[in-house]
């Protein structure tokens, strides 16, 4: 355990910040996972209803990850990544769907 004052602050910042780091590590995974099973529902029903809750589950998403970079707990190519990997899903069954439809 540390003796010096400003290394036991430095310890008490550490933790707040792991906590804070975790929650919204966290709360990406959930809003991604949610967005995942909106499109699988979107493709299983293409209708209008399906389309606009993968819509708002996307916004949710990109809105999180966009947040998480900019507190730093996502490096901005990190959360780059994320996101054009969710775009990509979408763009693959919209492809199918379309497809489907035609």
């Amino acid at each position: 355990m540390a003796n010096i004052k400003s290394a036991l602050k430095r310890i008490e910042v550490a933790e707040r910040n792991r906590l804070r780091n975790r929650s919204y590590k966290s709360a990406v995974k959930t809003l991604s996972k949610r967005y995942l099973s909106t499109v699988d529902a979107y493709q299983a029903d293409p209708t209008a209803a399906n389309l606009e809750a993968l819509s708002t589950s996307m916004a949710a998403a990109y809105s999180k990850i966009d947040k998480a970079v900019k507190k730093g707990v996502l490096h901005p190519n990190a959360g780059a990544r994320k996101k054009s990997r969710l775009a990509r899903v979408l763009k693959g069954v919209d492809s199918q769907v379309s497809a489907s439809v035609s």
